[in-house]
């Protein structure tokens, strides 16, 4: 069913919406260590930090079989990701896609017949904005270096996840195999991406996801992903994709970790398949995440805040004269 008709309103409504996030009071944190999406597909609730560019590359072989159309499907291809912390701290711009070259093969006659494909499964370009961060200005979260068992124990404030919001349009091209006929140019594409982090390295990450919107491929998509670090450099990962549209649908699953080489660069590779022949899914990457930090904080005038501090010592001073005057002309009049 196409509805086209309905794109002018769905656009109205997007456009009010970011409009309302955008004036919403938020908090961001800036991390010493590059915070990478990978290796999973999530995207994380924050953002990179302002003046920061990351790029995060997979390079992925793929297998497809389908039992029932008999018909398989191998190849290769890139995710990848670009991006850029612009303006405010809690304020992200990217660029994400995937580009697959694969050979799809027809068994259903004596002879194979194979068909070379190449194009980009997606291309999006948008716009993320952490809207609520419980994290920001929590004294009671940092660190107790004098205890194993407090900074392990379970706290109930942890389920409160930090909030963020994403706005973006796809770009398809004409007569491309990866997606549904018909489907091509521009469509909106929205996100809710939230994030908990738990005591012991723990963080997870929820994302729901309304792709290509007003088309004829207007797939609905969940991602969970549950992450675990061992130590500041070694961190393994799980998740479960969902995707549901007409043209597409599919549970995919992904195991994988991922290593610190320095704290500007990851590398990391994972596993990806599904438990269905319409059709079946594996797929191993490898991939990498470097950071470009450009990051600076914000200077604090050191004169004045010491012009300020010798007022106050100034201030003090005076009031503990007049204290001790006012103490000598009361014993004055005692006497």
């Amino acid at each position: 069913m196409n509805n086209k008709p309905k794109m002018k309103s769905i656009k109205t409504y997007l456009l009010l919406f970011v409009c309302l996030v955008f004036s919403t009071n938020a908090f961001s944190q800036y991390t010493e260590v590059i915070n990478s999406n990978r290796p999973g597909v999530s995207s994380s609730a924050f953002a990179v930090g302002t003046n920061v560019v990351q790029l995060e590359v997979g390079p992925y072989i793929l297998k497809e079989t389908h039992t029932p159309l008999n018909y398989e499907v191998s190849g290769f291809g890139v995710d990848f990701t670009v991006r850029y912390g612009l303006l405010l701290s809690e304020l992200e711009i990217n660029i994400q896609g995937t580009y697959q070259n694969d050979t799809f093969t027809d068994n259903r006659s004596t002879i194979s017949v194979e068909n070379k494909r190449s194009n980009f499964k997606s291309f999006a370009i948008g716009a993320k904005y952490l809207v609520f961060d419980p994290y920001k200005n929590a004294e009671e979260d940092k660190p107790n270096l004098y205890s194993w068992k407090a900074n392990h124990r379970f706290k109930w404030k942890s389920l409160i996840p930090a909030v963020a919001v994403f706005a973006g349009v796809n770009f398809d091209t004409k007569n491309n195999p990866y997606v549904a006929p018909g489907v091509e140019g521009i469509s909106p594409k929205i996100m809710i991406a939230t994030q908990n982090n738990f005591a012991g390295g723990w963080v997870f990450v929820l994302n729901l996801i309304k792709d290509r919107i007003g088309t004829d491929q207007s797939d609905f998509q969940y991602i969970l992903t549950l992450t675990h670090s061992f130590d500041p450099k070694w961190v393994v990962f799980g998740e479960a994709h969902g995707i549901s549209s007409d043209f597409y649908a599919d549970n995919l699953i992904r195991f994988g970790g991922a290593y610190l080489l320095s704290k500007d660069f990851q590398l990391d590779t994972a596993v990806t398949f599904n438990t269905k022949d319409t059709p079946s899914v594996f797929s191993v990457n490898f991939g990498a995440s470097y950071r470009f930090d450009f990051h600076k904080d914000k200077e604090i005038d050191n004169k004045s805040s010491a012009k300020d501090e010798a007022k106050r010592k100034s201030r003090g001073s005076k009031r503990r004269r007049n204290q001790k005057g006012n103490k000598k002309i009361l014993m004055t009049i005692v006497d």
